[in-house]
Formats: structure tokens, C-alpha cells, sequence
């Protein structure tokens, strides 16, 4: 199957534009969010160049974000680049739990290979199980006790355009397989 940017962009535009005021956006040398009126009419999720997993991370992080994050530059949140401490990776896989696992949920909807991120390449080396875990763990929450309204929808919008009549299953995701 070809995954193509556009097609995202198009699926998340026929989902939440209307309703969120908010638009998916290929291109970034890194990605970002910005609320509407920094110089838009729209809010804009930005993404890596035409990168379509830096697509679904991105969405994820949206998902995720409340109300009045989304009206924050980044939702607001702090990030330390590439070359992080122990302790500063900590922090990060904190934050990305949630997002991650959306994501992962986003890659199986859409069929797409889903590889855990620990985005520190040239830091202190760090154990990625314990992270892996806790991905596995909120996938399997979420499956139980169900996703919000906004990545339930995408998820939903997903399926239909890449693998009609297909469902996510628990066994689909433990941590042996990211």
C-alpha cells in the first residue's frame, strides 16, 4: 500500500476542520503547532517535511492536548532536542506516553509499521523497555476503557479509508511488537 501525506491531510481536514478550526500542514523542517491568529486564520499542525509517521505523531500530540493547551504555541509544552540526560529522557518519555500510544493506534488504523520513538539519539543511552511497557500499557487502556471523542474519530477515519471493516485488537498490541 502507498501511504501518502496529502491523504492524511485530507482525512484530518474532512474530520476536524470545520469543528476545531485547525489544519494538518506537510513542510516543517521540525514539527510544531500554532494556534490560530499567530499570523492564520487556522490552527496549524506542522509536521516534517512530508514525513507521514511525523503526520500521525503530530495528530497524536493534538489528540491529546486540552482546550487551553491548544491555544498555546507547541501546546505549551517543553522540549529538550536530540542529546538529552537520563533524567532529561525521563521527562521526555513521561509526555510521550500518551501520544505514543495514539500513534500507534493511528499506524495500526491505518495499516502503517508503528516503531516505538525514544528521539535521542546522541544522548545518554537509556533502557527503552520501561517505555515500551508503559506505550502497551495505555494502548490497552485505551482500548478498554475507550479513546476521547477527537483521536476516536481519527482512528474511525482511518480504518474507513485504509482497511474498511477492520477493528483494533488488544493482542495486536504488547510491547514485544514496537
Amino acid at each position: 500500500m502507498t501511504y501518502d501525506c496529502q491523504d492524511l491531510i485530507r482525512l484530518f481536514a474532512a474530520t476536524f476542520a470545520a469543528r476545531y478550526n485547525t489544519e494538518l500542514v506537510a513542510g516543517g523542517v521540525e514539527p510544531e503547532y500554532v494556534p490560530a491568529g499567530t499570523g492564520a486564520p487556522r490552527s496549524r499542525i506542522v509536521f516534517a517535511h512530508d514525513y507521514y509517521r511525523s503526520a500521525l505523531h503530530e495528530v497524536a500530540h493534538w489528540c491529546v492536548a486540552g482546550a487551553q493547551r491548544r491555544l498555546l504555541a507547541d501546546f505549551g509544552y517543553w522540549y529538550a532536542p536530540d542529546g538529552r540526560t537520563a533524567g532529561q529522557q525521563a521527562q521526555f518519555e513521561q509526555v510521550e506516553v500518551k501520544p505514543q500510544a495514539l500513534e500507534w493506534m493511528f499506524c495500526e488504523a491505518a495499516g502503517h509499521p508503528f516503531r516505538i520513538s525514544l528521539d535521542n539519539l546522541s544522548g545518554e543511552h537509556t533502557d527503552a523497555a520501561p517505555f515500551k511497557e508503559r506505550v502497551a500499557q495505555q494502548v490497552q487502556a485505551y482500548l478498554s476503557e475507550g479513546v476521547a471523542e477527537r483521536p476516536a474519530a481519527f482512528i474511525q477515519a482511518l480504518l474507513d479509508f485504509y482497511r474498511p471493516g477492520h477493528q483494533l485488537a488488544p493482542k495486536t498490541f504488547t510491547a514485544d511488537r514496537i
